[in-house]
């Protein structure tokens, strides 16, 4: 039997007034450092699977700030149902507010199929911090079906819309030379600060960050660095050099 779930977040400068778990989705606050609320998602049970709907809602009022990572990675399994499986992740930040989503991967098992969709609207003086990772296929086997979608709006414009496929029913030439090279684990790393209007309509050169990583500005006070890897602690060292030692936005006045 497929799951429908939806748990919510809503943190303001105050604390946590909602913090609702909801079926696999299991939310907790744990501790933090410096002037951050940290909330971590604990897996209640194996999803998603196929046929479920599960969705994430944040939102991040005025001068708060809120820090999301995860106690594991989510792993996406074929269930019995045969049916696409959806996660739908809802984030909204406010005014002089700051969001840094930090979830672990998102692994592809073998036989699922499973859409994913983020979106992302950021008031004018919001800062972000938001990582995805993706890894095809556990150890030895072959990635399920896996489409991805992240669109990011800013004072209601938009920022970013990006859409990923891989997989066995994903589109031809996905495993290429021109997008994966053979590599089996994928993701960006996106930041957003106001800060970043200093310096101009870019707030940072296009360049390579080594062999399998590029950083590319955006058309906004934004960076994007998007890398592939052969394994998930490859990815997951290039993404973190980056953040630590070029891209930590500071904190909001």
């Amino acid at each position: 039997m497929s799951v429908h779930a939806t748990a919510r977040i809503v943190a303001t400068r105050d604390g946590l007034p909602v913090l609702e778990s909801d079926g696999p989705l299991a939310l907790r606050r744990t501790r933090a450092t410096g002037p951050y609320i940290r909330v971590t998602i604990v897996g209640a049970m194996s999803a998603p699977l196929g046929g479920d709907r599960l969705a994430i809602e944040a939102e991040v009022r005025e001068r708060a700030r809120l820090t999301v990572d995860s106690a594991a990675a989510t792993i996406a399994l074929p269930g019995t149902t045969g049916e696409r499986a959806h996660y739908d992740v809802r984030l909204t930040v406010g005014d002089h507010a700051e969001l840094r989503w930090l979830p672990e991967q998102l692994i592809s098992a073998y036989g699922s199929e499973l859409r994913m969709r983020t979106r992302v609207e950021l008031a004018a003086t919001a800062r972000l911090v938001l990582r995805e990772e993706q890894v095809l296929g556990r150890y030895g086997e072959q990635p399920g079906t896996l489409a991805t979608r992240l669109t990011v709006h800013r004072a209601g414009r938009p920022l970013l819309d990006q859409e990923l496929g891989y997989g066995p029913n994903a589109p031809g030439g996905w495993d290429g030379g021109a997008v994966l090279g053979g590599h089996r684990a994928v993701g960006q790393l996106l930041v957003v600060d106001p800060a970043f209007e200093d310096f101009g309509e870019k707030p940072a050169e296009s360049r390579l960050l080594g062999d399998t990583a590029v950083l590319m500005p955006l058309a906004g006070p934004a960076v994007l660095v998007t890398a592939v890897a052969p394994d998930a602690r490859g990815l997951r060292r290039t993404l973190d050099d980056v953040l630590h030692e070029v891209l930590e936005p500071q904190p909001p006045n």
